[in-house]
């Protein structure tokens, strides 16, 4: 098995090398995990909590991934082409651009509804004062941040409560970590005690994400650029991203219910569970 020490003689074509022999290397801790999600769920805006826990649950499979990728010859030239993600994300009048109907503008869609930016994202993980480091492992990690809102793009899955633990579900099946897993399956069980007696199938829905997630190529190795351009419709097809049909129903049953699903965090204030 390759360890950090042999990751920092590997390079890139142009020098960069695998991981940077100055980066810290990572301290697996479940108590300090498991601390910051008990933080994260009394402060659900405070997204600098989610990094912290994925920091403290590090993926053996993390660097094989990063080198596998960073060094092959499709990712060498998403780095030419694809340095900084946020700049080609916030550029809301360049990617308007494109035909209507493209991912591009179902993202600026997103975002503009939504208040969001990918610099927004980029800030929030800079709250943690960490180091950055010129090699492999900035790149694929920021390059896997930034990706995180044309992943609710692509999926379905929205800002609501669920539709975030989906999002981290989908993010799991992607590239594994047991940072997604805690957050993801915790969160989904928070929201089934928020909403006791329903009978919206929300493990089923997160369950379905993750297989979908686990079914359709990395999105951070795709072309971003040339996504973009493309037809919304037709980028899902061709990463085998169905519709989010457990996601919907858990809404569609909510409503019924008198629940609205974009307001499942408002009733954590009571002392009491929302009763279907």
């Amino acid at each position: 098995m390759t360890n950090h020490a042999q990751y920092s003689q590997m390079h890139a074509s142009d020098g960069t090398v695998v991981r940077h022999p100055d980066r810290p290397q990572p301290r697996y801790s479940l108590p300090r995990a498991i601390k910051n999600f008990g933080l994260l769920m009394k402060d659900k805006e405070d997204t600098s909590l989610v990094f912290k826990i994925y920091e403290s649950l590090p993926s053996r499979n993390f660097m094989p991934r990063v080198k596998e990728f960073g060094l092959s010859e499709r990712g060498e030239f998403l780095r030419r082409t694809e340095p900084s993600l946020p700049e080609i994300l916030d550029d809301h009048a360049e990617l308007r651009k494109t035909p209507k109907g493209s991912l591009a503008h179902a993202y600026c869609d997103f975002m503009e509804s939504e208040g969001l930016s990918a610099a927004g994202l980029v800030a929030e993980s800079e709250r943690l004062g960490r180091n950055k480091y010129d090699d492999l492992v900035q790149w694929y990690s920021e390059r896997s941040r930034d990706t995180h809102d044309l992943f609710h793009v692509l999926t379905g899955y929205g800002r609501d409560a669920l539709g975030e633990q989906c999002v981290l579900l989908f993010t799991h099946g992607q590239s594994p970590s047991q940072g997604h897993l805690l957050i993801g399956y915790a969160g989904a069980a928070n929201i089934k005690k928020m909403v006791w007696g329903s009978k919206a199938p929300v493990m089923g829905a997160v369950r379905q994400a993750k297989a979908t997630g686990r079914g359709a190529p990395a999105l951070l190795e795709q072309p971003i650029r040339e996504l973009l351009k493309q037809p919304v419709d037709e980028v899902r097809r061709a990463l085998n991203i169905p519709q989010p049909t457990m996601y919907n129903e858990c809404h569609r049953i909510w409503r019924e219910e008198g629940i609205d699903p974009y307001n499942l965090l408002a009733s954590e204030s009571s002392s009491e569970p929302v009763a279907a």
